[in-house]
């Protein structure tokens, strides 16, 4: 009976080890193929003194959004006037109405000759984030140049967007195209501070206008990053196909005020604690396979080594295993769950009196697979306690899940993009863990993206909202010619047929 058992042991071991085998040489989701285009040598934007210089001036406009409607209102008008003289031909052109919404958000439609074909639209915004003008090691604000880089507020977050996907219109319209298909450029004010002065107006604009099905739309999201992942030596380009939810919830306590030289049991500090350590001692649920995040890592297998391609094509096997470990890195972790920060405590109104009160602030970024009520049910599972009272501040459900495969047209458009500039890059889909201002654009189509086509190293992602934030000439270069190759390629009445590497610029 041992014996029998130890063959059906061994002979199921064997099945495993060949399927194991037969996924890992042959598991592929994706293609190196990119489909063909209409671009040819000459449709080249060259980063010349000229067009770096109109970037750094965009740089030094001090568009700071500090809180919800408040920012620097005239920092904003100048960079809007500056907007209107940098760029003539799209200022002037017949092609080209305008808009200036809510006095500094700026919306542009460009007309193509087919009405047939459903608009798309490129978004961006005008605002940065305050700076720690003592920590940098250059002026935030002088967009100064050194060893290639350009060290400004907004290089990363999303002045070279902005300025980028201008750039590329008036080369467009000065060269002489006329866009077949309809497509929108927008640009809020205020993202930084929920955009509710400057996307939802925009959003409010267009609905008015009759507006409803736009084919895609793409804003800021992730980037493109090398050495992001072991066994990956090849850069990544992740799209975001969707975007974490937010949960801001109150958590309160109270109590009876007394001496501190008489406490009653448990102090109203002492409850919150509690609360708060059972919070961060039971984070939620991984999620890991029920989001874009495993597509994530499944459309990397073909570019893996050999060990880490033998777990990500047998996810049926090594999956458990996988989300444990991407548990333990936090940059992965915020990828695979909702997770949860306690952010401000307050409480006690002196050294020796009882504190009648205490709270906490707890912000969760919510994966896309979860909804907000889902994540305050498990928060008063998890704390367990009627003392402490849960109050919701704001919260955003997740972005719902825009569509990736191989016919749909706008993922494939920005992926064929995106491979024409950084030919030996991997595009994946992927999760914003961030939150953009496209939550005021959700009703005009399903399919949208979130893409910053700023080439980054793990090492630089620090610089997002925080010091020495910057972009190589090389890359502003890059993003110019990423949007132009977009814009080319959104022309097509449907997605072209594929080729090979070989016969791309």
């Amino acid at each position: 009976m041992f014996r029998l058992l130890c063959k059906c042991l061994g002979l199921v071991l064997f099945v495993v080890v060949i399927i194991i085998i037969i996924r890992t040489a042959t598991f592929s989701v994706r293609t190196d193929a990119v489909r063909s285009c209409r671009l040819n040598d000459t449709d080249f934007i060259p980063a010349t003194e000229e067009v770096i210089g109109r970037f750094q001036k965009a740089l030094r406009f001090r568009t700071i959004s500090t809180n919800l409607h408040q920012y620097d209102r005239e920092e904003l008008q100048k960079m809007v006037d500056f907007v209107h003289t940098a760029f003539p031909v799209v200022h002037s052109s017949p092609l080209v109405t305008h808009d200036v919404v809510n006095n500094y958000s700026l919306l542009y439609k460009v007309h193509g000759s087919n009405p047939e074909l459903r608009p798309y639209m490129l978004c961006a915004h005008l605002d940065v984030v305050p700076v720690d003008e003592k920590a940098w090691d250059e002026d935030p604000f002088g967009a100064n140049i050194k060893h290639g880089f350009i060290y400004a507020r907004g290089t990363i977050d999303v002045k070279q967007i902005l300025m980028g996907v201008l750039e590329a219109t008036e080369f467009l319209l000065k060269s002489g195209h006329k866009p077949t298909r309809t497509f929108y450029l927008a640009f809020g004010h205020d993202e930084e501070v929920t955009g509710l002065d400057g996307a939802a107006k925009i959003s409010e604009l267009l609905y008015n206008r009759g507006v409803r099905d736009l084919e895609f739309l793409i804003d800021e999201g992730t980037t493109i990053v090398n050495n992001l992942f072991p066994g990956v030596s090849i850069p990544i380009a992740v799209v975001g196909t969707s975007e974490k939810g937010s949960l801001n919830v109150e958590l309160s306590v109270t109590g009876s005020p007394g001496h501190s030289s008489m406490p009653a049991g448990e102090t109203t500090i002492a409850t919150l604690a509690r609360a708060i350590t059972r919070l961060e001692e039971n984070p939620h649920p991984n999620m890991f396979g029920t989001g874009p995040e495993k597509d994530t890592f499944t459309h990397l297998a073909s570019s893996l080594s050999l060990p880490f391609r033998a777990v990500i094509t047998n996810l049926w096997l090594f999956g458990p295993v996988v989300s444990r470990l991407f548990s333990r890195i936090p940059s992965l972790n915020a990828i695979v769950r909702t997770v949860t920060s306690v952010t401000m405590v307050n409480g006690g109104v002196k050294v020796n009196v009882l504190p009648p009160s205490a709270t906490a602030l707890v912000n969760h970024r919510i994966h896309p697979a979860q909804s907000v009520e889902e994540v305050l049910d498990y928060d008063r599972k998890v704390i367990n306690d009627e003392r402490v009272k849960l109050r919701v501040v704001t919260s955003m459900e997740p972005h719902p899940m825009s569509p990736y495969g191989d016919e749909d047209f706008g993922y494939q458009t920005i992926k064929n993009s995106i491979r024409q500039i950084w030919t030996s890059a991997t595009v994946v889909p992927g999760v914003m863990i961030g939150n953009t201002d496209t939550v005021h654009y959700i009703r005009f189509t399903k399919n949208i993206y979130r893409f910053s086509p700023t080439f980054m190293y793990p090492e630089d992602l620090k610089r997002f909202h925080g010091n020495n934030e910057r972009l190589s000439i090389k890359n502003y270069e890059q993003v110019i010619n990423f949007y132009y190759h977009l814009l080319v390629n959104a022309d097509e009445v449907k997605l072209p047929s594929i080729h090979k590497h070989g016969e791309e610029l």
